[in-house]
């Protein structure tokens, strides 16, 4: 099977994009410094074609594809350079092509190539050609490409339409059915340009009678269509792929409502990807979060800001795991560098590996010249390490203050026994008041994800609670209830049924009883113990006595979904019923095909997409459920999507807009 991801995918298409739209003989520009093979250019982006670039490449990568300056359009201090091609990936909108066109007019590049982020409207593309011809310089525009790349990427499967407040706008009563179509047409529009990218063309499954099922009817028409024009066209090259993908193995698109789970949007995790968004700001794979470094008095804090690479090596190999893992892990990842770096030392006689002198082509020994070559290597490797080790000692103070441990411990309990309740009580009314959110999130799944309905006096003890601390996010729980009653009200409990059949950890958890807390709190002592780049003391005895609460995941809705529909086999009956009744569509055959009900059948693949929002919990769930068993022969693949990636304080802000 295929495993190339869908960020391999799209920085090929892009790389391929800043080539001029050709396939480059070599891999690397900067080998060989061919000047005949050079092609030195500007590219010029907006706000959105920089968000797309930015998630997947870095400065260096654009050099390397010839890129000398990199600038925005609507850069008012943007200088001519009347001796180097411009290549141009914006939005196709006409504020972008009047900026172009006034570009062409003041001859502020040799040569012109023009890249649409998606495809340009029939109308806006004689705008355009009716103003390059009245300008009489046609003949400087060497290229129009429509690009179908109108998502961020984020992980390896894992990507961003960046839609904002979809959730809010179908679900307000306000919103007109023209409102709803005019966002379903346009999600349906950046769904299909991921579609492209990956260079296939699925079924489709959808739930029924939701906005999942108004995007996945749009997008079977746009599908359709283009099936018919590749066939027509006999596989003329336009822009992004010539033909239909031909692999026997064929790709499960799942367009999903946000209703179908609420609780994930607002649920606590201890793993450390899942942490690192929920506690810090990640934003197109720049991590933002205050440093604490020093102790007492002499302590200072800056705001620190880490790209996190392709290249990370540290976060590839830690991203999945549990919080306590990560730690103890970059203590040994720190450790393996210090051996490596004392072995040079050794080797080559210097005090230290700074002093090392990588320009010293002079070096009359053959242990100096392996260090200097070793050295790039390694100085990059130091400062991987060192920015995860910066990341982990700033997120300790944030589980400590908050209680998350706490939180999460209680998620996972058995949500209708009377001690989960009293726990929660007890957390709830502690001293704290810098977990005010996450005290809400967890009553929310608590009141979502109970089997029976929560006792009316803990619901009001809640809610007078938040009342007294005047947290005016708690106006959620207007909508959290109003919500539930609609579910039971229509039969449709949808996560309890998709649950019913799965291990759960509550024996787990109540093992543990309150000690969570403790057992941060002793890791905290252990990370704030830094000297310098060492830890102090190992943190073994803290992970061996997590472990068990946090290696059990459960299979959440969203894979219990996913599963029914790709493994239905393995897939519990209860599972495989709901999903029964989900629309099927095949664009590659005759209408009215989808009318009739589908046979179950295996896929190796799937994009499992979600209308109003994703998280990085459910990507990691997804993820475990497909390459959980690494013996299987046929693991899946799984690529994860929604409208907009949000993490919980974001969500809880949209839905508080609709209490309002």
């Amino acid at each position: 099977m295929d495993m190339k991801s869908l960020r391999n995918d799209q920085v090929e298409l892009i790389e391929k994009m800043l080539m001029f739209n050709k396939s480059s003989v070599q891999e690397d520009l900067m080998d060989g410094f061919n000047d005949d093979e050079i092609v030195w250019k500007v590219l010029i982006m907006d706000k959105k074609s920089t968000g797309i670039i930015s998630s997947v490449l870095r400065v260096n990568d654009l050099l390397k594809k010839g890129i000398t300056v990199h600038t925005s359009l609507n850069a008012k201090n943007r200088s001519p350079l009347p001796d180097v091609p411009g290549l141009y990936f914006v939005q196709p909108i006409k504020e972008n092509i009047d900026l172009i066109v006034q570009d062409i007019s003041n001859d502020f590049y040799l040569e012109y190539y023009i890249n649409f982020t998606s495809s340009i409207s029939r109308d806006l593309l004689e705008y355009f050609a009716e103003k390059i011809a009245f300008l009489g310089k046609s003949d400087k525009i060497k290229q129009v490409y429509d690009q179908y790349l109108d998502f961020v990427v984020t992980e390896p499967e894992m990507f961003s339409l960046e839609v904002p407040n979809v959730y809010y706008h179908l679900n307000h009563s306000s919103t007109s059915e023209d409102k709803i179509t005019a966002i379903c047409d346009d999600i349906a529009d950046k769904l299909y340009n991921t579609i492209l990218t990956m260079d296939t063309i699925p079924i489709i499954r959808a739930q029924i009678g939701g906005a999942a099922e108004l995007v996945a009817t749009k997008l079977d028409t746009k599908l359709r269509e283009y099936v018919f024009n590749t066939k027509s066209a006999n596989s003329n090259d336009n822009s992004l792929s010539n033909t239909i993908n031909s692999t026997l193995e064929r790709v499960v698109l799942i367009i999903l409502d946000r209703h179908i789970d609420l609780s994930s949007m607002v649920s606590h995790s201890l793993f450390y990807e899942c942490l690192v968004f929920d506690v810090f700001q990640m934003n197109r794979n720049t991590i933002t979060f205050r440093y604490k470094e020093g102790q007492g008095e002499e302590a200072t804090e800056t705001t620190m800001k880490v790209d996190i690479e392709p290249k990370d090596f540290f976060w590839t190999n830690n991203c999945y795991l549990p919080f306590p893992d990560a730690v103890e892990n970059v203590e040994i990842e720190l450790n393996n560098y210090k051996q490596e770096a004392d072995e040079i030392t050794k080797k080559t006689g210097v005090n230290n590996i700074a002093d090392l002198d990588p320009s010293n082509v002079n070096s009359d020994t053959v242990n100096i010249q392996e260090a200097v070559n070793k050295l790039p290597e390694l100085t990059a490797k130091k400062q991987i390490i060192d920015s995860h080790f910066k990341i982990l000692a700033s997120l300790i103070p944030q589980l400590s203050e908050k209680s998350l441990d706490t939180f999460y411990e209680i998620e996972q309990e058995d949500l209708d026994q009377a001690k989960t309740r009293t726990r929660f009580l007890d957390t709830l009314k502690d001293d704290k008041s810098s977990n005010l959110e996450d005290k809400l999130r967890t009553f929310i799944i608590m009141y979502l994800n109970s089997e029976h309905d929560l006792p009316k006096d803990f619901v009001s003890e809640v809610e007078k609670y938040f009342e007294t601390q005047e947290y005016t996010k708690a106006c959620v729980l207007k909508h959290v209830f109003k919500l539930k009653q609609m579910m039971q009200m229509s039969n449709n409990l949808v996560n309890k049924s998709l649950n019913s059949n799965q291990t759960t950890s509550n024996n787990t958890a109540n093992n543990h009883g309150g000690d969570g807390s403790a057992l941060f709190s002793g890791l905290s002592s252990k990370l704030y113990g830094l000297a310098g780049d060492k830890l102090q003391g190992g943190v073994g005895s803290l992970v061996s006595r997590v472990s068990n609460l946090l290696s059990e995941r459960k299979m959440i809705p969203v894979t219990s979904v996913v599963e029914a529909i790709m493994d239905p086999l393995n897939s519990a009956k209860k599972n495989l019923e709901s999903t029964d009744s989900y629309l099927y569509f095949d664009p590659r055959i005759k209408r009215g095909a989808h009318t009739q009900q589908p046979k179950r059948q295996s896929y190796n693949k799937s994009v499992v997409f979600v209308v109003g929002g994703g998280n990085y919990v459910e990507y990691q769930n997804l993820q475990q459920w497909a390459h959980g068993n690494s013996e299987q022969v046929d693991q899946k693949k799984v690529v994860y999507g929604s409208t907009a990636i949000l993490p919980p304080t974001e969500f809880l802000e949209e839905v508080a807009q609709l209490a309002k």
